[in-house]
């Protein structure tokens, strides 16, 4: 019959093919054997050689260091839903204070900008940038305004951020993040932390081939790659640059850091910074390094290596979904291959040069996996019809008189097993056993994707007439579920209308009629449209905390003692009393919760913080905290008030009344606008172990001018109550008492 002959011929053809595609696996099975061997050696090597020398580094070594000031990036296209539950999860979680986060958004995205803004205004060191143009652009641009956004933030709060991280809006942060980079930042230039993919259900093979990739390469090759070469790439997510890094980006790049005609400027950028001879380091952290306390919160596998899966990393959910996952594998591979070779070619180092051609080998074997897949198929389906069909046609196997080929699937067989048993032991040294028996099947349908991937980056990439100028396509994120949404918090004015402590009218009146250096609640008070405790209610309802009256001169020495003076007065809080084995601190604004997990680790216990009526707080700083002047004002207070013979209750309203009136620098500052909350609080940090006043530290630092300092404390004095003129109003006191007088002053 004639469609035998087709048949043979097709056969023998196939024969060819498999032939060049059993070498080509082969040569990638070898060069991946070769990344094994490297690694289980070193890693012996070490065992035996450094680690009996050395000892490991504890985790507790990482909080006794000083905090540097670190800047973490994120860039955020229609990412509502998202943004505001990663800043803040990272603000409430990591354990670390001296840091800010950059959010930046694009114009035409407001439901992005109002989800940042929301975390804004629980988190003062949470900020929103906005960039130039519309979006999409490529996530380059968008990290230039933020870039950009961070450096005029450094001039106003005359800070310089010592490290510079990448995330993404999809990204769980581990809480001692960065605390490793703060170790590392200044000795490494470029450090880059695991990435472990969230897992789903077990039978999302999609999501679950990145959870196998991942765990292999940042398990074993990049740790290969920093040994043998020194170079490490970036992963977009978990990177910390040093500021010499970054400023040798803006001076090579002419004021541009990032390429944003690149669509993988997290690759590029890593290896500028080795072209440039920088030091890049890729840290695998584990916070239980002898293996002894409970499982990790990031893991839920039976047989996980306690070691391995409480490494400080990178988590974040990948997509599910078949066609995402081929549009975003598709955008790495026309960055780091297409791209990649068009700018940056071949290095001078021939070590570096393999590295690359390991980076760029997928263009070829992405295709020939999934093309030895559909070869054994095909041949597996004539074994078939030869052994179920009776009387079949028997045709000559494509092995036959093929040593060649013989011996390369047998070479190769033993390859894949190797591959299985690498992967299988990657994956469940964090995942667990199941997750590692589950990426063998997934070795499959991960062959499938990269090939569709393939094929997609290569027609985007004949199609262009400018491989440079491919458009960048966004990936879809989700996020694991937080709890409540806090929302955006209520205008303080609004509240205490709501309240019944003020009118609409006397409300509008007095933001029409503003007191220069007041901003509006210290203006009710002084005009006397609200009482302190009615200010306190209020505060407490916008910040969902709770109030109560306070009297900061009955503080117990004992609780005192229990709160440092560098805890105090950078906080403004005192000690309120103890509630079993927690601390309740007086605060007369909101504490965000970066600041309460701050003090709860100064203090070593646990806090919670109330709203305390205005001034009890910051006269209580003076009288506890401050110096022998300050501590001579109740004295001569109480003095006074038995020489003139007030009564108890007389002496309390008048003391109330002058604590009232008591305003802090900072916040004069702040409604003068010489310098925002956020970086106020940057210059309190730097201010902690400095213990000269707030105002001279700014002058000294180049943060405020002396003419400036000098108008703030004019107004200060002008005012608040001072104890001068508390003390001429005793007679007045003595005659009304408790009356209606005293009552309305």
């Amino acid at each position: 019959m004639w469609w035998l002959d087709y048949v043979s011929t097709y056969l023998y053809g196939l024969k060819t093919v498999a032939l060049v595609l059993a070498l080509i696996i082969c040569i990638s099975g070898l060069d991946d054997l070769f990344i094994d061997i490297v690694y289980w050696g070193r890693r012996v090597w070490r065992r035996w050689t450094v680690y009996r020398h050395h000892d490991r580094m504890e985790p507790d070594q990482l909080l006794d260091q000083d905090e540097k000031p670190l800047a973490i990036m994120v860039p955020a296209w229609q990412e509502h839903g998202v943004i505001d539950r990663m800043a803040e999860l990272a603000a409430s979680t990591l354990d670390y204070e001296n840091y800010h986060i950059f959010v930046g958004t694009y114009p035409n995205d407001p439901e992005t900008q109002s989800d940042v803004q929301k975390v804004c205004a629980r988190f003062p060191n949470v900020h929103k940038v906005v960039g130039a143009r519309d979006g999409p652009t490529s996530k380059a641009d968008c990290l230039n305004n933020v870039l950009d956004a961070i450096l005029q933030f450094e001039e106003r709060a005359g800070i310089q951020f010592e490290g510079f991280i990448l995330h993404d809006s999809e990204d769980v942060l581990c809480p001692m993040e960065l605390r490793l980079f703060n170790h590392l930042v200044g000795r490494k230039d470029l450090i880059q932390l695991p990435v472990y993919p969230l897992p789903r259900p077990w039978n999302d093979f999609t999501s679950g081939h990145y959870l196998d990739e991942f765990a292999e390469s940042h398990g074993k090759d990049i740790l290969v790659r920093e040994a043998l070469v020194g170079q490490v790439p970036s992963a977009g997510v978990g990177t910390c640059f040093s500021r010499k890094a970054v400023m040798a980006l803006l001076t090579h790049g002419c004021g541009i850091a990032f390429d944003v005609k690149s669509l993988t400027e997290d690759y590029d950028i890593g290896l500028r910074l080795k072209s440039m001879g920088m030091e890049e380091t890729f840290v695998r952290f584990p916070m239980n390094p002898r293996g002894l306390a409970g499982r990790s919160e990031s893991t839920s596998g039976f047989g996980h290596s306690a070691r391995e899966a409480s490494t400080v990393c990178v988590r974040e959910y990948f997509p599910s979904v078949t066609r995402a996952a081929i549009r975003q594998k598709s955008r790495w591979i026309i960055g780091i291959i297409y791209q990649g070779f068009k700018t940056m070619g071949w290095s001078k180092h021939w070590g570096l040069n393999y590295f690359l051609w390991r980076d760029r080998k997928g263009v070829i074997t992405n295709f020939a996996g999934l093309l030895a897949t559909l070869l054994l198929l095909q041949l597996l389906g004539v074994w078939v019809y030869q052994r179920a069909v009776p009387d079949s046609y028997k045709f000559l196997s494509i092995f036959e008189d093929s040593r060649w080929l013989g011996v390369l699937l047998v070479l190769n067989l033993a390859l894949l097993g190797n591959r299985a048993l690498q992967r299988i032991y990657f994956v469940s040294s964090y995942y667990g056993v199941w997750q590692g028996v589950l990426s063998v099947p997934r070795l499959a349908w991960g062959n499938v994707i990269n090939f569709f991937a393939n094929w997609r980056a290569l027609m985007q990439t004949l199609r262009a007439q400018d491989v440079r100028r491919i458009a960048w396509a966004k990936t879809d994120h989700d996020f694991p579920t937080l709890g409540e949404d806090h929302g955006i918090r209520e205008p303080l004015g609004q509240i205490l209308v709501a309240q019944s402590a003020l009118t609409q009218e006397q409300l509008d009146e007095a933001l029409a009629r503003p007191v220069r250096g007041l901003r509006l609640g210290a203006l009710l008070v002084h005009r006397g449209l609200v009482t302190p405790e009615q200010l306190a209610a209020a505060v407490a309802a916008q910040c969902r905390a709770e109030w109560e009256r306070f009297d900061s001169r009955r503080v117990p020495a004992d609780l005192i003692d229990a709160v440092p003076d560098a805890v105090a007065l950078h906080y403004a809080v005192l000690p309120v009393r103890l509630e079993d084995d927690k601390l309740v601190l007086g605060c007369e604004s909101y504490l965000d919760p970066v600041s309460l997990a701050a003090i709860s680790r100064k203090l070593d216990r646990n806090v919670r913080y109330v709203i305390v009526p205005k001034g009890q707080v910051t006269i209580g700083l003076r009288l506890w905290y401050g110096d022998s002047e300050d501590r001579q004002v109740q004295d001569e207070f109480e003095a006074a008030a038995r020489k003139t013979g007030l009564s108890p209750q007389a002496a309390d309203l008048m003391w109330n009344v002058y604590v009232g009136g008591q305003l802090i620098l900072g916040d004069i500052l702040c409604a003068l606008g010489r310098i925002d909350p956020a970086a106020l609080n940057s210059v309190l940090i730097q201010r902690a172990k400095d213990h000269t006043r707030l105002g001279e530290f700014m002058v000294s630092r180049g943060l405020l001018a002396q003419a400036a300092l000098d108008e703030a404390l004019a107004l200060q004095q002008e005012l608040q109550l001072s104890m001068r003129e508390l003390l001429r109003s005793t007679s007045l006191w003595r005659r009304v008492g408790s009356g209606p007088l005293a009552t309305e002053a």
